[in-house]
């Protein structure tokens, strides 16, 4: 439990680093996320830390919304999630999610707490920032996506799969076998690793 909570807290501490350094004038900055532009982005993120407080009859704590201003409603959304890692009960709490039945921990190590390095690629790339993946996190997520069955992969890449509006991946992007490691990992999630606004 220790090591997800310290984690997620390393991960969300370097996105929130890239949200404060947003200038104004960029949130409406397109990104590699099709069809979002950097603030939805950080809506995405904060939305997914409110997936995993619902099915614990929690939402997300009161706080300004993302329209109005990015920075904080990350920071009341890492606040909660937080939270619910520091109560042991709350963590070890078991429920039904669209990739089987989990503690919620697990469910906030498997979803926002491994977005945060993926969208943070995104809004880094859509903001003009380094855009470099912690090496670690990079490890753990090429070893978690490229050991994913053909049929599972298939579905990530299927639109509404799992829930309306839900994409998980986008369809791959191919990228020489010898690229670095970010690439590789960016291509099979369906991003442009040489994208540019």
């Amino acid at each position: 439990m220790n090591e997800i909570a310290d984690r997620y807290r390393r991960r969300a501490a370097t996105f929130e680093a890239k949200v404060a350094a947003v200038r104004p004038e960029q949130w409406s900055s397109p990104s590699p996320c099709a069809q979002w532009d950097a603030r939805d982005v950080v809506a995405h993120i904060v939305d997914m830390h409110a997936v995993i407080l619902g099915p614990l009859g929690r939402a997300l704590s009161p706080a300004p919304s993302v329209k109005e201003d990015p920075l904080a409603a990350f920071r009341a959304a890492r606040a909660d999630i937080e939270a619910l890692l520091a109560d042991p009960d709350l963590a070890a709490t078991e429920y039904d999610t669209p990739a089987g039945r989990m503690s919620a921990a697990r469910h906030v190590d498997q979803v926002p707490s491994a977005d945060l390095p993926l969208h943070g690629w995104d809004l880094a790339k859509a903001t003009g920032q380094d855009a470099t993946i912690d090496a670690e996190d990079l490890r753990l997520s090429w070893e978690s996506v490229s050991s994913l069955p053909p049929d599972l992969l298939e579905r990530f890449r299927t639109p509404g799969a799992f829930g309306p509006g839900v994409e998980v991946f986008g369809p791959e992007v191919k990228v020489a076998p010898d690229a670095p490691i970010q690439d590789r990992l960016l291509g099979l999630i369906g991003r442009d690793p040489h994208w540019t606004a």
